[in-house]
């Protein structure tokens, strides 16, 4: 696809900085490079080069690289200026070029919008290329990596060419039943075939919440009476004071969350308010937010105060959960209660590590169910439902005329398409690409 204007941006991070990557795409690329450096450099070859305005003045000396199309990140020609990264240096180049006729500030992700509809990449690597912008964790890098680089788009891609050779075969039964060429027994291996694409399917939407603990983070609620240490660990598992610890009893009245990063796996921990009977009204409603955060949760920390125990009612709990029995450093090691999973100290740092480790472990094994290609969007699950739902009326309509059953199989085929962006979808495109940031 041809654009007629020509986008600048800086794709660099915040100014002022050490460097900063000013980047072009469009047709009049290579003119500007020509107007502003005086010559163009070897294709994908770094040349240091001194910029100058139209008019002769030197804006500043760096590296320039060309790329030509369609070898290029949006398939178009597209330059990057490597400058210093003032200010004054890179509003005085961004002020030059754009004043060259038929170049203009880039939109947000408006660089790749154009590498998709050029065909460079699919919507699936688009999302994963907004998401490996955005990673923070280790995990969520490698995830957002594979994705970039095309392995969600091959599974799919995979499953609706079976989609597309099931339906070339049924409807070769309908029009040509009556030629040799054309067997009956075609059909019965096409079905078992797609009975086993509706299994993958399936399986392949059920490891979705792996990919949200990925990348939302696996979370972690901690629970308990008032002053059983709750806010204490929240701040040493935060290693910060995040959360208001006195011995006055209803003092967190809301969620407070902070993000951990174990061992490249994002956690979330939440601080709840005390569970108590007879709480007041506003110390009611900080409850009722705790028990709503305990239920959404992947595990709950469920502490009791050594020194005084005050055990809760957790029979509305169904998630998965570890018992701490806290202050520590106020009994013997050999006293208290001894059904806790773990016996911590704030004070002194008793039992955090372990304690850690365990989270961390239950973060794997809660990742390791699932295989290794997840989808990586809501999105996707919902088209992927679409397409099951079509399979199975497909596969369940053996009474209905075969016509029937191939329309349900060219739905299926649409609805996987749609992942991809093979079928039509230009209502999602703004919503998709607005997440970039201007130099993207």
């Amino acid at each position: 696809m041809i654009f007629g204007e020509t986008i600048l941006a800086l794709s660099s991070g915040r100014l002022p900085a050490g460097v900063a990557v000013l980047r072009l795409s469009g047709p009049q690329t290579r003119f500007v490079v020509e107007t502003i450096c005086g010559s163009v450099p070897p294709p994908r070859k770094a040349t240091l080069q001194i910029l100058r305005s139209p008019a002769g003045e030197i804006l500043d000396r760096g590296l320039t690289l060309f790329f030509p199309a369609p070898h290029s990140f949006t398939g178009e020609d597209v330059a990057e200026f490597q400058v210093h990264g003032g200010q004054a240096v890179v509003s005085a180049i961004l002020r030059e070029v754009t004043a060259i006729p038929g170049v203009r500030h880039a939109e947000p992700g408006e660089f790749t919008r154009r590498a998709f509809l050029n065909g460079r990449l699919d919507l699936v690597q688009t999302e994963a290329l907004a998401d490996l912008i955005n990673a923070d964790t280790e995990a969520q890098r490698r995830f957002a990596q594979s994705n970039a680089d095309g392995a969600q788009s091959m599974l799919y891609n995979g499953w609706r060419q079976r989609l597309i050779h099931a339906r070339a075969m049924i409807e070769a039964e309908i029009d040509f039943a009556d030629e040799g060429d054309v067997p009956g027994s075609v059909a019965s291996a096409i079905w078992t075939d797609m009975a086993t694409l509706a299994d993958d399917i399936g399986g392949h939407i059920k490891g979705f919440s792996a990919a949200e603990i990925i990348q939302d983070g696996f979370k972690v609620a901690i629970l308990g009476a008032p002053n059983a240490g709750k806010s204490s660990l929240f701040n040493a598992l935060a290693r910060r004071e995040a959360a208001i610890v006195t011995d006055e009893p209803g003092t967190t009245r809301d969620v407070l969350e902070v993000a951990l990063d174990l061992d490249g796996l994002k956690v979330m921990i939440a601080d709840t308010a005390g569970l108590r009977e007879g709480a007041g009204k506003v110390e009611s409603i900080g409850i009722e937010k705790a028990k709503a955060r305990g239920k959404a949760a992947d595990l709950a920390l469920v502490l009791e105060d050594l020194v005084d125990p005050q055990p809760i009612d957790t029979h509305w709990l169904s998630v998965d959960r570890i018992t701490v029995g806290t202050k520590l450093d106020l009994v013997e090691a050999h006293e208290g209660r001894a059904c806790h999973d773990f016996r911590i100290s704030t004070l002194t740092g008793a039992g955090i590590e372990p304690l850690l480790n365990e989270i961390r472990k239950r973060t794997e094994a809660r990742l390791k169910v699932a295989g290794d290609i997840l989808p990586s969007r809501l999105r996707h699950v919902e088209l992927l439902e679409d397409t099951l739902g079509h399979l199975r009326n497909a596969l369940s309509g053996s009474h209905h005329p075969l016509e029937i059953r191939a329309e349900e199989l060219r739905l299926a085929t649409d609805r996987l398409g749609r992942i991809t962006g093979v079928i039509d979808v230009e209502d999602l495109l703004d919503v998709i690409f607005a997440q970039f940031c201007i130099g993207k």
